[in-house]
């Protein structure tokens, strides 16, 4: 990839500089936005259900750094793989060509190179989730960063780990309540796919001049690439195209088959896609999707993962077997608007603790803290004054009590319960008040 022309520089394509979406200062960088507000329990929602995939199948955390060396993903992807055009690349103070990560793949076979793999027991399972940059208008949500999570398992070569790998980016959407399909190909291995690639190249030798004119400049480079355009004169001549899975080599075919087996087991449905390829090199054998299975919002597939036993090794690693996918969370947040998933908006407290003057309110900062060691989920809001705004606020939480701490109370130690429900209001001894809310909170 060429360097910026100058120092610090961002290297963009020659598309369109995105603009942001809505009116704002002006400020805000077109292609990215601001999580907040009410979105975030969206958020929220997606990495608790991440966290506990992770738990559930045994896959521990990685963060890999934002920023990698360019050559990172010139040597992954290969120097004339068209993704790299869309990398944002700079070259920083001290001339080293660096990149945005495009996707956490590379990070991860990167780190466990330098961290001296062999010391590792495989199988290795590992998830992610976090910011990625890519310029590609054809994503769908047109931002520069978007996140994504992954689950990646490596050092083994077993069909079993593809056939599970899809059942967790499955069971992701089924607990969301989002119906999908998969759709799954083998691309077979390097040898099987240099066959295949000759077979193709010759299928469409007299018809080369019916494609697209990207897929003509492809033809010769990577013909496979003719499967994913979305040209409808192109999608035409797919018809009759031979298929890969007929010119697999014997260990390619039988993994597939085992694959399948395992999905059949599982009684969980699939899709033969023979159209479904890979943009890159580097991936291997199995490959698939999952998509909605009815959407007016969502144009690209909720996930995609497959097999990339040949990444580590052309990052001058040893060669290593692995699996994974990405789930794209912003297009995953979309599916689940659509199906109108119940979210909860807010967090849900037992008790609200109002104080009325100065003595009250650093005495309720220890209550707080007291109520909050013995399990009591508790709200506060020191910053206001006076009991009306602060039972607003306990209002809107929808909070069974409300204790009220002032200034008679802190002489007398003590402290009144009132029940928001009844309005019925009582004075109890201070020390009391944790066992006086529990045992109030186990009868509801």
């Amino acid at each position: 990839m060429p360097k910026a022309d100058k120092k610090t520089e961002v290297k963009y394509t020659k598309r369109e500089v995105l603009k942001p979406r809505s009116k704002s200062s002006g400020l805000l960088l077109g292609g990215v936005k601001d999580i907040i507000g009410k979105d975030q329990r969206y958020w929220q929602l997606l990495r608790n259900k991440v966290e506990q995939l992770a738990k559930d199948y045994g896959y521990n955390r990685i963060d890999p750094p934002i920023i990698e060396k360019t050559i990172l993903y010139e040597k992954g992807l290969g120097k004339n793989n068209e993704i790299l055009d869309k990398i944002f690349s700079l070259t920083d103070n001290t001339g080293e060509n660096i990149s945005l990560r495009p996707a956490a793949t590379f990070s991860l076979a990167r780190a466990l190179n330098d961290q001296r793999m062999e010391n590792w027991i495989p199988p290795i399972k590992l998830y992610y989730i976090g910011p990625m940059f890519l310029y590609d208008q054809e994503r769908g949500n047109n931002y520069r960063q978007f996140y994504q999570f992954g689950f990646e398992l490596l050092a083994s070569d077993q069909p079993v780990v593809d056939a599970q790998m899809i059942l967790i980016a499955y069971n992701f959407y089924k607990d969301l309540e989002v119906a999908t399909n998969v759709q799954i190909n083998s691309i077979g291995c390097p040898t099987c796919r240099v066959e295949y690639r000759k077979t193709l190249i010759e299928h469409y030798r007299q018809k080369k001049n019916l494609l697209c004119p990207d897929c003509k400049e492809s033809f010769n480079k990577n013909p496979l690439s003719i499967f994913r355009c979305q040209v409808e004169k192109c999608q035409e001549l797919k018809e009759d195209v031979p298929q890969i899975i007929d010119h697999l080599c014997e260990e390619c075919k039988n993994h597939f088959i085992r694959v399948l087996e395992y999905l059949d087991d599982l009684e969980l449905p699939y899709i033969l896609n023979p159209f479904l390829v890979r943009e890159t090199d580097y991936g291997t054998k199995t490959v698939f999707e999952l998509w909605p299975e009815e959407s007016e919002k969502v144009k690209q597939p909720l996930a995609k993962g497959g097999r990339y036993d040949n990444l580590i090794k052309s990052l001058g690693g040893e060669a290593t077997p692995a699996c994974g996918f990405a789930i794209d969370m912003e297009q995953a947040i979309v599916k689940i608007k659509e199906v109108d998933l119940v979210v909860p908006e807010k967090e849900s407290y037992d008790v609200f603790l109002a104080q009325l003057g100065e003595q009250a309110r650093r005495k309720s900062l220890q209550l707080f803290e007291d109520l909050k060691e013995k399990g009591i989920k508790v709200a506060e809001s020191f910053s206001q004054n006076g009991l009306k705004p602060q039972l607003e606020t306990a209002k809107q939480l929808n909070v069974k009590f409300v204790l009220i701490l002032g200034q008679k109370e802190v002489l007398d130690n003590t402290i009144m319960i009132r029940d928001m429900d009844g309005g019925m209001q009582e004075i109890i001894d201070y020390t009391k008040v944790a066992l006086e809310v529990q045992k109030r909170l186990k009868k509801e």
